[in-house]
């Protein structure tokens, strides 16, 4: 029993120690630094630190054990349920295809964003922008003629004069749509 006891407060030490209890300590330090306590009185303090240390390092072990403990099992008769297959979740989202639907927000966003590409000279950057925005908004020409100035200034001429012809086909009475039948009729006999 003496040994039980000597190692319950060796652990109850090595608790308070490492901070379980560094509240109540600093609150009474701090009493005692501002000399409010009187020194019979340190004694009651000093017990009552331990008995709320003893009780708390209690509940800790006593809850511990109970954590560490299996429920009981009990003996049913029924079987285990038998598990259903399912169907593998989508391992990465990214993966995925992108699904678009009609956004024009999101196109001229787009767009904005590969404006910003292409003045700072990062024309694939811009031409990946132009593309996503005629796919929120297949009828958005800005974009095709943005595109297909993108992809004249990388030298995809192919795709530049698609890009243009799209642009054509959807502005027809636009102010810019003789300059750029002009340089649909460059690109269809000079760079193939």
């Amino acid at each position: 029993m003496r040994s039980l006891l000597s190692e319950f407060y060796r652990r109850q030490y090595l608790i308070m120690s490492r901070g379980l209890c560094r509240a109540v300590r600093a609150a009474f330090g701090a009493a005692r630094r501002l000399s409010v306590l009187r020194p019979w009185t340190d004694i009651i303090v000093d017990m009552a630190a331990w008995r709320t240390a003893t009780v708390i390092s209690l509940m800790a072990i006593v809850g511990s054990a109970a954590g560490q403990q299996k429920p009981p099992q009990q003996h049913s008769q029924q079987p285990p349920p038998a598990q259903e297959e399912q169907a593998p979740p989508e391992e990465d989202e990214t993966q995925k295809p992108k699904e678009y639907s009609f956004n024009p927000l999101q196109a001229e966003k787009e767009v904005r964003i590969g404006n910003f590409y292409f003045h700072k000279g990062k024309y694939p950057a811009a031409a990946q922008r132009y593309r996503e925005a005629t796919r929120w908004n297949a009828n958005l020409a800005e974009a095709y003629i943005r595109l297909g100035e993108a992809e004249e200034k990388q030298k995809d001429w192919k795709a530049a004069r698609e890009a243009y012809r799209r642009f054509v086909e959807l502005a027809a009475e636009d102010k810019r749509g003789a300059e750029v039948r002009k340089k649909i009729a460059k690109l269809s006999k000079s760079k193939r």
